[in-house]
């Protein structure tokens, strides 16, 4: 049995927080895990932000509810699920993510939470799991499953190494250099043929 690990946004997804800056005119919100690999420091800075400019879950909410799935990707998600079983591996957060889920046909999330005040504020995050998304892959292994993950940022490539094959999907060229070792692919239909390369698909 093969199972498909994939990152969320980036792969499946327009990066929520780059949309929130968009949004709101924050250009500090545009710094992702492409940009910063240490999480904790990236959450820190934007949770910093958010609490500065007095912006809670329900404002963060509303932009993703009017955000879509990148071209193409609900097509190439359901085509991949049947044949393989897929898990998203994200560093989203549950509180962020169901409209942009349902677009998807509601497909098995495993991300983060958030603690959030009575007036809305978010306080905190809480993760899963230190390095979720390595450990995932690297259960899955143990259970006898064959496993290829895809993601494009830092906080993806653990899980790429831990997986039997590991594709960078539209990374930035500081990852791609930093990262030789892995699989680029551009196009969802170039992404298909990568993971099928490894799973004989």
């Amino acid at each position: 049995m093969e199972v498909v690990c994939l990152d969320l946004e980036g792969v499946l997804v327009p990066e929520i927080w780059i949309k929130l800056a968009d949004h709101t005119g924050i250009d500090e919100l545009r710094a992702t895990t492409r940009d910063v690999s240490d999480y904790d420091e990236l959450m820190r800075f934007r949770l910093n932000v958010l609490d500065r400019e007095g912006l809670g879950l329900a404002a963060i909410q509303r932009v993703v509810t009017g955000m879509a799935p990148l071209e193409g990707a609900a097509g190439f998600l359901a085509s991949l699920r049947e044949r393989y079983q897929v898990i998203i591996l994200s560093d989203t957060f549950y509180e962020f993510a169901r409209p942009l889920m349902r677009q998807l046909g509601w497909p098995t999330l495993f991300c983060h939470g958030l603690s959030v005040g009575p007036d809305g504020g978010i306080l905190d995050y809480q993760l899963r799991l230190v390095d979720h998304k390595r450990k995932t892959v690297a259960a899955l292994r143990e259970l006898n499953f064959r496993t290829v993950a895809a993601g494009d940022s830092y906080n993806d490539t653990s899980m790429l190494a831990e997986a039997d094959g590991g594709i960078l999907f539209r990374p930035p060229a500081s990852v791609v250099a930093e990262f030789p070792e892995f699989a680029v692919a551009t196009e969802h239909h170039d992404l298909r043929q990568g993971i099928n390369a490894v799973l004989g698909g």
